[in-house]
């Protein structure tokens, strides 16, 4: 009986806790990006989520977010400046990863 209660008390959690739980960050994020973002909370940087939510319905995201990756700065956040390509990502890992963020938040 309380084995029971137990995994419906787990289930409900996961079931409450959203899709991020499903959702990793791609390798390239993690070596490039993932010492100033995190995918759904804001420490140094936005959160992928909170970018991908700037976005929501723009058909070109992936495109201005893989810009915005490239040129580097503050894009009107309130966090410091990124640098142009963030810890040295190449243009294939910058365009993977905007295409991946952009997909978040649909």
């Amino acid at each position: 009986m309380n084995s029971i209660i137990v995994s419906m008390a787990v289930t409900a959690g996961l079931i409450t806790s959203g899709h991020t739980l499903a959702v990793d960050m791609p390798v390239e994020g993690k070596a490039k990006c993932g010492t100033c973002h995190a995918i759904d909370k804001s420490s140094v940087a936005p959160s992928f989520m909170e970018i991908s939510e700037k976005y929501k319905g723009d058909k070109d995201a992936a495109n201005k977010i893989a810009t915005s990756i490239t040129m580097g700065g503050s894009f009107g956040w309130e966090f410091g400046e990124m640098p142009a390509k963030g810890l040295g990502a190449n243009d294939a890992e910058i365009q993977s990863l905007s295409k991946f963020i952009a997909n978040l938040a649909k």
